[in-house]
């Protein structure tokens, strides 16, 4: 069922609305896996309210499996419109907020709408969630808010030091989120992913980006000497690790989701010229982005000794997966490349 706006409803009982989540960003690349993770069968006894406003990086096809869900809903909408969150919140218990806006190049180019959906948000969404007693809260954030690092792993205790707008953004909701719990008692839990990849990502990210270009016949913009450190985390692993968190993790805690597979771009770029029949020749070594992160690197011992979460998915399998998925659904990314120009 897609809707505009949520119909006025009586207060629902609550054991009715634990049963209810609310999922914000669900039409987004990883928001999308997810909501497609807990409406699969043998999933959990959950509706799922999907609230997004489709921007360039939402869309609906990503969700064509559940639209014909009874358990399913969509509301067309921002994160930042305090009546209609008030409304969905109400009728919902958890909350798992992914909505946020997310490619760094565009945050340095302008940094507005970054503190807009990512602070201001997060904070409307926190606000419904205390006057209406909803949760767990579970809040989506990056491993791009502990910085750069010159060596070792972030556990979830290493100081944040984001480097791009965005991350700032995101570090910020982090915080935020995290005193409601000190402060107000709410339920709140937060993660941190590494670097998402699978089908069904925006072609302004690295692997959909190169994919595209390698399989148009075009080269590929590396950044500078291409040599940046990326630990690599498929969409299948990072939805298991997301509710295990929801479903058992504790209120106030931050948890680590890695994939385990760290490589520079450049190593990167090679595996992806392989699979696509290209040779270096076509890498393009470009301007290196200003404020560019060398390393990240997450320790994922806490989620997996509290939760028992590792990464299942190989990585040059799923990569191999995804660079087919590429190849044979060339309508769906070539108006959103076309787009991009």
């Amino acid at each position: 069922m897609t809707t505009n706006a949520p119909a006025p409803t009586a207060a629902p009982a609550r054991s009715r609305r634990g049963s209810r989540i609310l999922v914000t960003g669900g039409a987004g690349f990883i928001g999308s896996a997810y909501v497609r993770a807990l409406l699969r069968p043998g999933g959990p006894a959950v509706a799922v309210t999907v609230l997004d406003s489709l921007t360039y990086a939402g869309s609906l096809a990503r969700l064509d499996a559940a639209r014909d869900d009874p358990r399913f809903t969509f509301v067309r909408g921002g994160v930042c419109d305090v009546e209609l969150v008030d409304a969905l919140v109400a009728d919902h218990g958890p909350i798992v907020h992914f909505a946020a806006e997310s490619h760094v190049d565009r945050s340095i180019a302008d940094g507005t709408d970054f503190v807009r959906t990512n602070v201001l948000g997060t904070q409307t969404l926190l606000d419904a969630a205390l006057r209406h007693g909803a949760g767990p809260f579970l809040h989506v954030s990056t491993d791009e808010v502990y910085g750069s690092l010159p060596h070792g792993a972030a556990t979830e205790e290493h100081p944040l030091a984001p480097n791009s707008p965005y991350a700032a953004s995101k570090a910020a909701a982090d915080l935020v989120a995290l005193a409601h719990h000190r402060t107000h008692g709410l339920d709140v839990r937060v993660t941190r992913c590494s670097n998402n990849f699978g089908p069904h990502q925006h072609p302004e990210k690295l692997i959909p980006r190169f994919v595209a270009a390698l399989l148009e016949g075009e080269s590929v913009p590396l950044y500078g000497d291409g040599l940046q450190v990326r630990d690599w985390l498929h969409t299948e692993d990072h939805v298991r690790g997301l509710e295990l968190v929801r479903a058992a993790g504790r209120p106030g805690e931050v948890y680590n989701i890695g994939g385990g597979t760290s490589l520079t771009n450049l190593e990167l770029t090679h595996r992806l010229l392989a699979l696509c029949g290209a040779d270096a020749g076509r890498i393009a070594h470009v301007r290196d982005r200003k404020g560019h992160d060398r390393r990240y690197a997450v320790d994922h011992t806490k989620i997996s000794t509290e939760l028992g979460y590792r990464p299942r998915v190989d990585f040059d399998e799923a990569l191999a997966r995804t660079v087919r998925w590429y190849r044979e659904h060339r309508s769906w990314w070539r108006p959103l490349v076309r787009a991009r120009r």
